[in-house]
């Protein structure tokens, strides 16, 4: 992988890492996830006009990962509604890795070398240490040993996996990925932004005038974060852009212990920094 691409790929770990903070800290999170990616709709045609659309080998993909899209939002919400962003954030994405490997072996082809099932072992091992650290802290779920504190987190990294190996197959037919990009973009917003005017109602504009900035801000984030790691897809192996992408979890853990005063920071921070080293080591053995 490019120099180049690897810094656009971390820069765009750290800022999906602050539009995690934003979503977790909202006091709304349906409002504001629908907002944040409701931005991405917004901005999608700045991807689509101009160009060729994708070929149609490619729209399969789009279909599937918009749907798969909708579940991650819909376990992402639920994970932070009973577990910390240190925990949370760093188990969803620190998981994924994992499942991208044997997705992208199966349906691409991408088999790994024995130091990368190492980087990949490493990986677990952070994650193991994370998980036993204490599942809860925050004031919203502090139930220890409540199942889902653990699975929502992975529900939404099983969803991280499976989105990124219909985009890294689907970019890769699109012939076009910034038309690919918008037009996912563009579906993946309508279902959630119908769902919470739905159920907000009236709600939702007294949302809009209150908490607007920052949803906004984390919609750009999203969006600037998301079509960097599709790009990036296009270019190299699924599971190293994957890898590469979750040293977000460093971020997500500092954010929490140090900003939101989330606890367990010292061990969080710890076992977040196993799985970064994984990813990464996994990223250098390619």
């Amino acid at each position: 992988m490019e120099p180049l691409v690897i810094i656009l790929v971390l820069c765009a770990a750290v800022m999906h890492a602050v539009w995690n903070s934003i979503l977790k800290t909202g006091t709304d999170r349906l409002m504001t996830m629908a907002v944040v990616i409701g931005v991405g709709g917004f901005l999608s045609p700045l991807l689509i006009i101009g160009g060729p659309p994708p070929l149609p080998e490619s729209w399969f993909y789009i279909l599937l990962s918009a749907a798969i899209h909708c579940l991650y939002f819909y376990f992402l919400i639920k994970a932070y509604g009973v577990g910390d962003l240190s925990y949370a954030y760093p188990l969803a994405r620190g998981s994924a890795p994992l499942m991208v490997a044997a997705g992208a072996a199966f349906f691409a082809d991408e088999l790994l070398s024995p130091l990368e099932i190492f980087a990949v072992v490493l990986v677990s091992a952070g994650i193991i240490s994370l998980v036993l650290t204490g599942r809860q802290g925050s004031q919203e779920g502090s139930h220890r040993g409540n199942w889902r504190g653990l699975a929502y987190p992975l529900l939404t990294g099983l969803m991280i996996a499976a989105y990124t190996v219909a985009d890294g197959l689907g970019v890769r037919l699109s012939g076009n990925p910034a038309a690919y990009i918008g037009w996912l973009f563009l579906l993946s917003a309508l279902p959630i932004l119908v769902l919470a005017i739905h159920r907000r109602r009236a709600d939702a504009l007294v949302f809009m005038r209150h908490h607007w900035r920052p949803a906004l801000g984390g919609g750009v984030l999203a969006f600037s974060a998301y079509s960097l790691a599709i790009w990036a897809l296009s270019l190299g192996a699924m599971v190293h852009v994957s890898a590469l992408r979750e040293t977000s979890v460093v971020i997500a853990a500092l954010i929490g212990t140090h900003l939101l005063g989330e606890p367990h920071g010292a061990r969080r921070l710890l076992s977040a920094a196993i799985v970064a080293g994984g990813v990464i080591l996994l990223h250098l053995a390619a």
